[in-house]
C-alpha cells in the first residue's frame, strides 16, 4: 500500500476550524465565527481577510500569512494544507481564517480532505460569501419573484489546463430560467465572459454592476450593460477581488444608466 499522505502518529490533537470571515466588515462575521476566532492560538489568514477580523485574534496567538491571490505569488496549497496538520498535531487550537465561506471558492473542501485523510476532524463556521454580500451592499437583490427566479453562482477563473465555463450555455440557461448570475474572479477574463454570455443569447442591455471590495470603506461599483463591460471594467481600473452580477434584477439600481455606465465609491454611502 501507498504511504500515507501525512504520518498517523501523534502526541495530544489540537483542533481546526475553517472559520468564513466574510467580505470584510467585521459586523458581518458570525458569532461562532468570533468565538472560534478569539478562541485560536493559531490563525492561518488569507490574504482577502481584513486587518480589522485579523485584530480580534487573542494578543498571545501566531497569525500565519497564507495568502493566495490570483495573478500574484500565492502560498502552495499542498504546503498551507500540510501547515494545518503540522499545527493540529502540536496541539494548537488552528483556525483557518479565509475570505467570504470556506465553501464556497474557498478551496475549503480540499483542506477537509486533507484534514480527515490525517485522521483529523475539522469543524467549519459558515461566513457570508461576497456573491451575497457585493449586491446587497447596492440594495440589489439576488432573487425577485418578477426578475429572477433563481440564482448561479460561477468562477471566471478556470483551473490551469482545464475547460473553464462555457459561457455560451450558462447564457441560454440563465436566459430560459430567468436566473441572476454572480462571477466570482472574473475581472481578467471579463472579454470572454462578455463575448460568451453575448453568444448564447443574453441581450447586449442585460444590466450588469460589478462590485469591488464590497463592504469595506473603499468598496467601489460601476453600473453597466453587459455589451459593455469589458470596456467598463478596463476605463474605470476595476480589478480584483471584485464580484460581477449580470441580470434583471441589476435594474433596481439607482445609478444604472445603460447608456452611460456610471461608477460609484460607495463606503461612504454605508
Amino acid at each position: 500500500m501507498p504511504d500515507h499522505p501525512f504520518p498517523l502518529e501523534r502526541t495530544t490533537l489540537g483542533s481546526c476550524t475553517l472559520v468564513g470571515a466574510g467580505p470584510g466588515d467585521p459586523e458581518l462575521l458570525t458569532l461562532k465565527a468570533l468565538r472560534a476566532i478569539e478562541a485560536a492560538t493559531v490563525l492561518l489568514v488569507d490574504d482577502l481577510v481584513s486587518e480589522d477580523i485579523v485584530a480580534l485574534a487573542a494578543p498571545d496567538a501566531r497569525v500565519i500569512r497564507v495568502g493566495k491571490r490570483g495573478g500574484c505569488r500565492s502560498t502552495p496549497q499542498a504546503f498551507i494544507e500540510r501547515l494545518m496538520v503540522a499545527e493540529v498535531r502540536a496541539g494548537e487550537a488552528v483556525v483557518r481564517l479565509k475570505g467570504g465561506d470556506p465553501f464556497i471558492f474557498g478551496r475549503g473542501g480540499e483542506e477537509v480532505e486533507a484534514l480527515r485523510a490525517a485522521g483529523i476532524e475539522p469543524a467549519v463556521v459558515n461566513g457570508i460569501t461576497a456573491g451575497l454580500a457585493a449586491p446587497t451592499a447596492l440594495g440589489v437583490p439576488l432573487t425577485h419573484r418578477a426578475h429572477a427566479q433563481g440564482v448561479l453562482l460561477v468562477t471566471g477563473h478556470a483551473q490551469p489546463g482545464g475547460q473553464g465555463i462555457d459561457w455560451a450555455l450558462l447564457a441560454a440557461t440563465a436566459r430560459q430560467a430567468h436566473l441572476t448570475l454572480v462571477i466570482y474572479m472574473g475581472m481578467r477574463s471579463a472579454r470572454q465572459i462578455q463575448d460568451g454570455l453575448l453568444a448564447g443569447g443574453l441581450a447586449a442591455g442585460t444590466p450588469v454592476a460589478v462590485v469591488q471590495h464590497a463592504t469595506l470603506a473603499h468598496q467601489r461599483h460601476v453600473a453597466t450593460t453587459l455589451d459593455a463591460l469589458h470596456a467598463t471594467i478596463e476605463r474605470e481600473g476595476l480589478a480584483s477581488p471584485s464580484v460581477i452580477v449580470v441580470g434583471d434584477v441589476v435594474r433596481g439600481l439607482q445609478s444604472l444608466a445603460p447608456a452611460s455606465p456610471t461608477m460609484q465609491r460607495t463606503g461612504s454611502d454605508r
